[in-house]
């Protein structure tokens, strides 16, 4: 497996310090250390996220993890970095201990970074995580808006799963709003692209969300 570029760096700035005498190259070496410390961090925080929905047992370094990404990535000056980060810690808040209102700062801040840095991607996720707190609070009209900000950017990607499971969101909307023609609609719409995806996780979802709502 090849090594991180950054890794392969800080061994030969290592090397030009301590055999050339020139340490020049040591700042550069930490942060770019720091850099591979914060996307370890982000990663095993969402592996960690991932055991949460599988087993419902809460880790408290999930928190952890993101909170440490985000600190790196803000003192690295990675804006796209530490928006992501955000999210995920605001998405601990919000899925792993139920606390939308701990979760609403770091969800707003990393919905303003990844709007400045043009990631597209943290921003659908943010919305969408925005939308549930707004569902959560009874504000239908601003959970209805985000989710269908969110789900255009996700077709803008090509992010088929991620577009299936905002329209189960959007499905609940509607059936909630009584507008259960559209809500039958939008999971047939999402059993239509989970099945092309392949996201079973979501044809699960789907199925449930037909239950909870007496649909077909």
């Amino acid at each position: 497996m090849t090594r991180d570029i950054r890794i392969e760096q800080a061994g030969l700035h290592y090397e030009t310090a301590v055999f050339g005498g020139d340490g020049s190259g040591l700042t550069a070496a930490e942060r770019g250390l720091d850099g591979v410390e914060a996307d370890l961090a982000l990663a095993r925080g969402r592996v960690l996220h991932a055991r949460f929905l599988a087993d419902r047992v809460e880790d408290p370094r999930e928190l952890e993890l993101f909170e440490r990404a985000a600190a790196f990535y803000r003192e690295l000056g990675d804006a796209r970095g530490e928006g992501e980060a955000l999210f995920w810690a605001g998405t601990f808040h919000q899925v792993v201990r139920g606390d939308a209102a701990a979760a609403l700062p770091a969800l707003e801040r990393a919905l303003a970074l990844a709007t400045r840095t043009g990631d597209l991607l943290t921003m659908s996720y943010a919305l969408r995580h925005l939308g549930i707190a707004a569902h959560i609070t009874g504000d239908l009209a601003v959970a209805r808006e985000r989710l269908e900000e969110s789900t255009r950017l996700r077709w803008e990607l090509g992010f088929l799963p991620g577009v299936a499971a905002n329209l189960v969101g959007l499905a609940h909307l509607a059936a909630q709003q009584d507008r259960r023609e559209d809500a039958a609609a939008l999971l047939a719409e999402a059993t239509e692209l989970a099945e092309t995806a392949e996201a079973a996780g979501i044809l699960r979802q789907i199925t449930e969300a037909r239950k909870e709502l007496a649909l077909p």
